[in-house]
């Protein structure tokens, strides 16, 4: 089989299978692996994000999207001379790959019959059932149903650790500036860690939050993880939040446990190395301020 991955998860989940040998075209975002960095691009990001703050960002983006522009370039030509089987896609978010209604166009181009995968999980539980369904449509059914039974065993042994008491409020900063929480798995993996998730959507989209909501939900613990950033880049970022009006007054701050993490490997990503995050997340909720965080975390404004 010949298989073209337009979504940075699902390229994990691919490889994760034991289908990486199969995969024949990636994302420019496409970073893990390390058996992904040799494979063709088939995609191309529109906007310049390189060194660009949240902000920016967003009003790139914002743009884009208002003048009916696609934020993704979509290398069809490429995609075409690559000759896929199968193409895994996604529906969830037009910000984080190419919109499905341009893949589907791209590949009823392609010559024979291709299946077009869309990937739409929104708890842990559809991103253990994801590795499943990628695994039977790229013929490893064995090693994906191995895989996600061991992250579904991961899963419940962070369940199954001593609860903090009282359970922490938790604010999950998904986007600095204009403001967002993490929706989707985030809350549930904050529940499943031992918190309480007092702003995000558990099992749906992530919202844009006034920082009013924010200071009045009194968070005691706050975690950024900015959409497609990793830990550099969110502890960047993080000034976006600490320097608003208020926050030297939340809970958060006063006692210093406000974590940036690795967002784009952990958290955003809807594959097998979501449970990595799920046990990171565990231990900022158990860490005291100032303590080592695991690889992939770090407390903001720590020397």
């Amino acid at each position: 089989m010949r298989i073209a991955s337009l979504l940075p998860s699902a390229t994990e989940i691919l490889f994760a299978v034991g289908a990486g040998d199969e995969v024949v075209g990636v994302t420019h975002e496409c970073d893990h692996p390390g058996g992904v960095a040799g494979l063709p691009r088939l995609t191309a990001s529109a906007i310049d994000q390189q060194g660009q703050m949240c902000a920016a960002i967003d009003r790139h983006i914002r743009g884009a999207l208002h003048q009916g522009s696609s934020i993704y370039r979509l290398d069809e030509g490429l995609l075409s001379e690559l000759e896929p089987d199968l193409i895994v896609t996604q529906e969830l978010c037009d910000v984080c790959a190419v919109a499905y209604t341009q893949v589907t166009a791209a590949a009823r181009g392609l010559p024979g019959e291709v299946l077009v995968l869309s990937l739409e999980p929104n708890t842990l539980e559809d991103i253990c059932a994801t590795v499943e369904t990628v695994g039977a449509a790229a013929g490893h059914v064995d090693a994906a149903e191995r895989v996600a039974k061991d992250m579904r065993r991961r899963i419940s042994e962070v369940a199954a650790l001593p609860r903090p008491d009282p359970a922490p409020r938790v604010a999950c900063i998904e986007w600095t500036d204009p403001l967002m929480v993490g929706g989707h798995w985030v809350p549930e993996m904050v529940r499943v860690a031992g918190g309480v998730d007092t702003l995000g959507p558990e099992g749906s989209a992530s919202i844009y939050m006034e920082w009013r909501a924010v200071i009045e939900a009194e968070p005691e613990v706050m975690v950024l993880m900015p959409c497609g950033m990793g830990l550099d880049g969110t502890l960047r970022a993080a000034a976006d939040v600490t320097a608003r009006q208020g926050f030297d007054q939340l809970p958060c701050a006063t006692s210093r446990r406000v974590a940036a993490v690795d967002g784009s490997s952990f958290y955003n990503r809807p594959g097998p190395r979501i449970v990595d995050g799920l046990e990171i997340m565990a231990a900022i909720l158990r860490a005291r301020p100032g303590e080592p965080l695991p690889a992939g975390a770090a407390w903001v404004g720590s020397s």
